[in-house]
């Protein structure tokens, strides 16, 4: 260990969101000092901010030891011990079971609890909330980094400098694009539309019995629904919340600005209604009638990276692996980066950073780069795409083989029995 007298080991991390917050608590654990850049004015209020996600047994465990009491967790998140795929036959809306894991041991959890139960057990001067990130410069050692940030409250621009840059900016990464200028995203073919519908006050209403009627495991189930050339993704979460999300075969649409979201019109949500009705059991459809604010996710991903880190800068999150959302692994996979890259800088020091993020990379690349592919796999099957020397996924005349394939327990690299 250093002795007490050595200046303390710097980080600053780019982007405020799960990786950040992420990584945050895996380098404070490690003694280090953490400036998290975020452009957002504020921490995320109430939960109006994201939707659901699903954590895998590992990301629990770590994320129990950084919030430093297991129960935390427990109680901001519902479990997921069933994993269930079944079909819908849209002509006579009759659903029959395709696979059934009731192994599966993952929690639900909305993106605003999880943010702010991390951000909550940071020391409070970790964030500069309304910081946007700007540019780098590595020294000519390259033992030193500098970020350059705006002050959106007065236009002004600070530089702070630190020892490692983590780049944990999302799928859209600026500092990734900094080494890969000519890097593309690849668009899935479809997009999903999501919704969060609070139910709280109405766990009475027809649609909540209707919806429990007809998927009768809410609460510890997560079920995927499959149609012809469509699906669909059910879960409940914690304080009477259901979280859906249909994926629709579309061409790419044309997203303005930095995002992958797109704000929708009620001219969308009534065609996206329409298209539900072809499909869908009318129980499911009324909860997304029912639903404020459903948005649109434009799904994409990219080819797995050969590098995710140059001299003193490291890509944690989507920033280092972009993926589809159909094997629950986005943010399992981003608390594990932060994870590793926190252990590979424990064992090895400051003083050997390149060997540090060496191994970072050597641990990671083989990982995720199987789970990104296998997700896109997933989705092509799930929507009934073209896949090489395979007919579309067709859930009326499904093989064994099939159905093996749907369930989540068969994610490269997965453990989820811990």
């Amino acid at each position: 260990m250093a002795d007490n007298q050595k200046k303390k080991a710097k980080a600053i991390i780019v982007g405020g969101s799960i990786p950040g917050v992420s990584c945050a608590h895996a380098l404070t654990s490690i003694g280090w000092q953490v400036v998290v850049l975020e452009k957002t004015g504020a921490p995320p209020t109430g939960s109006s901010t994201g939707a659901g996600l699903g954590l895998d047994p590992l990301s629990q465990m770590l994320i129990s030891s950084w919030l430093g009491n297991p129960q935390l967790l427990q109680q901001a998140t519902l479990p997921l011990t069933v994993d269930q795929n079944q079909a819908t036959d849209g002509a006579t809306k009759e659903s029959w079971n395709l696979t059934r894991d009731e192994e599966y041991n993952f929690r639900a959890a909305h993106w605003a609890d999880l943010h702010g139960l991390l951000y909550n057990a940071l020391p409070p001067d970790v964030f500069f909330w309304g910081h946007q990130f700007i540019s780098f410069s590595i020294s000519e050692d390259k033992s030193f980094v500098k970020v350059r940030a705006k002050l959106l409250q007065n236009d002004n621009f600070v530089e702070i400098g630190g020892d490692l840059l983590v780049a944990a900016d999302g799928c859209l990464s600026l500092i990734r694009q900094h080494f890969l200028p000519d890097l593309k995203l690849r668009y899935s073919g479809y997009c999903a539309w999501r919704g969060v519908l609070d139910f709280s006050g109405k766990e009475d209403s027809e649609t909540m019995k209707g919806i429990r009627r007809a998927y009768p495991d809410l609460g510890r189930c997560l079920y995927f629904d499959l149609g012809s050339g469509t699906h669909t993704v059910l879960y409940e979460l914690l304080n009477k919340r259901l979280n859906w999300i249909f994926y629709v075969n579309q061409p790419e649409p044309e997203i303005k600005r930095n995002s992958v979201t797109m704000k929708v019109s009620e001219e969308m949500i009534d065609e996206m209604i329409k298209e539900a009705e072809k499909t869908w059991v009318s129980e499911l459809v009324k909860v997304m009638k029912e639903t404020e604010d459903p948005f649109i996710n434009a799904i994409y991903d990219c080819d797995p990276l050969r590098q995710i880190y140059w001299d003193n800068v490291v890509l944690i999150g989507d920033a280092a692996h972009p993926t589809t959302p159909h094997g629950l692994r986005s943010t399992n996979m981003t608390i594990l980066d932060s994870a590793v890259l926190g252990k590979c800088l424990e064992k090895w020091g400051v003083e050997n950073l390149h060997t540090a993020l060496e191994e970072y990379q050597s641990t990671r690349l083989p990982v995720t780069s199987k789970q990104v592919l296998h997700s896109r796999w997933l989705g092509r099957i799930k929507q009934g795409l073209h896949l090489p020397n395979r007919e579309p996924f067709d859930p009326k005349n499904a093989s064994p083989e099939d159905l093996k394939d749907l369930q989540q327990k068969n994610m490269p690299f997965l453990t989820i029995n811990h």
